[in-house]
């Protein structure tokens, strides 16, 4: 098949040349890599999509449905970047790659239509969004949920629709917008001005994770800006081939916080964290933006990464002390992917947990081995990302802990799904849920 004009246009979002020879194809990516580690095949580890990629952007190799099939077979976590010696930037490339399989065709019509209005319209407002979570809010608080998942009514839609609605988090009682005021003061003593970017899911999912973060940030003696007007980080849309539609979310939310004097911006959520940090480099050909993405991502801290590496001093309470949930004390950590991939931040969170007073201590096997949420893979490739679960339980209930601590709200709903549906006993918590409940 000829490739078209059209089609050779769409070429140029790839990478340059430059960028894909830099893998030098040593296979050091592949014992990280989860595809390749189901299929034992070529095509699915990251250097032989890279080798597909550069196939296809030198006009060698047509756009097929093998090409989308594998780019969208990838779950995009990243490992393999903390394994290259060469330094690749695998995630550009084949999110890079995604917005050509869309835009070609290579992916039903419809199914584009479904996966972009979810995503512009719905996620990346806020108004959509918590007008839908209300809806959904009703659902699970007035019994349809249970009704509708007794008489098997999904599954005259589609076989795994209800596993898949399982994997829906609990809409919160309270949005976290409407309680965090713009400017929320210490009690004593300013000893850090930041910024905090409350999301879109973790705002109407997961709103006590971010109170919980305001409030330890506020006990630690922050000056926290929540501007009002921020943004969606677009980190989802990127990593399903609709970069241009992320990229105005980010300049959205350069405006937003730029207008404020902060020393460092507070992200909960790995996926987040990790997409504003990489602004400066999505934006750097823009020439309007390129030097506020530079300032505004250097600012970008997890906040585990923030209380490591400012050694705040966290007054904890000894668990010995506590009349509490004696499960407390045994707990693993898990690494979410774009936690510990993208932003390279993996000692830090076990540095503070370590620092806990009473805790008895686990390390998860393969805790950095992608658990198969990856943005909004489980719902897409439903059966993919349910192999990875099954290996991240068995790791987690092999530990005997009772708490798993991650970092990102995908991880958190993929894993509570997990331990139900392999009955693995544990409770999953945000480590600045446990931090707040342990502070003195």
């Amino acid at each position: 098949m000829k490739i078209s004009p059209e089609t050779s246009q769409l070429l140029k979002v790839l990478p340059d040349d430059d960028i894909l020879q830099q893998c030098i194809h040593c296979g050091m990516c592949l014992a990280t890599c989860p595809t390749y580690d189901l299929t034992k095949l070529e095509r699915s580890s990251p250097r032989g999509r890279i080798r597909m990629i550069r196939s296809v952007a030198r006009k060698e190799m047509e756009l097929s449905e093998l090409f989308a099939e594998e780019m969208n077979f990838c779950l995009d976590c990243q490992a393999c970047e903390t394994a290259c010696p060469a330094g690749v930037k695998y995630g550009r490339m084949v999110e890079a790659a995604r917005v050509i399989v869309d835009e070609a065709g290579l992916t039903p019509k419809f199914q584009v239509f479904i996966k972009r209005f979810a995503l512009r319209k719905i996620i990346a407002s806020r108004f959509w969004l918590k007008f839908f979570s209300r809806l959904l809010w009703l659902y699970q608080k007035t019994g349809i949920q249970k009704l509708v998942r007794s008489t098997g009514l999904l599954k005259l839609f589609s076989k795994n629709l209800p596993e898949i609605e399982k994997l829906s988090p609990q809409v919160a009682n309270q949005f976290s917008d409407t309680k965090i005021k713009e400017i929320e003061l210490p009690n004593g003593e300013i000893k850090f001005n930041t910024a905090f970017h409350f999301g879109c899911l973790m705002n109407t999912m997961f709103s006590d994770i971010n109170i919980d973060t305001i409030e330890v940030l506020k006990k630690v003696g922050c000056k926290i800006i929540t501007p009002k007007d921020q943004a969606c980080c677009g980190s989802l849309m990127a990593h399903n081939g609709d970069m241009e539609f992320a990229l105005n979310l980010a300049r959205k939310n350069i405006d937003a916080f730029l207008k404020h004097n902060y020393d460092y911006l507070i992200s909960n959520s790995a996926g987040c964290g990790a997409f504003m940090k990489d602004y400066a480099h999505l934006l750097e050909g823009d020439a309007e933006y390129a030097d506020k993405a530079k300032l505004f991502s250097s600012k970008v801290k997890d906040i585990m990464e923030f209380f490591a590496e400012e050694k705040i001093h966290l007054k904890f309470n000894d668990l010995t002390k506590l009349k509490i949930e004696p499960e407390l004390e045994r707990i693993t950590y898990h690494d979410a992917c774009h936690l510990v991939h993208a932003q390279k931040v993996s000692s830090q969170p076990r540095e503070v947990i370590k620092s806990i007073p009473g805790i008895k201590y686990t390390e998860l096997e393969e805790a950095s081995w992608c658990c198969g949420s990856a943005g909004i893979y489980n719902v897409v490739r439903y059966k993919d990302s349910l192999i990875q679960l099954q290996r991240k339980m068995k790791n987690i209930r092999n530990t005997g802990a009772k708490v798993v601590l991650t970092g990102n709200p995908g991880c958190m709903g993929q894993i509570k799904y997990g331990a139900e549906k392999f009955d693995v006993d544990v409770e999953i918590l945000h480590p600045v849920t446990l931090i707040r409940k342990l502070l003195g």
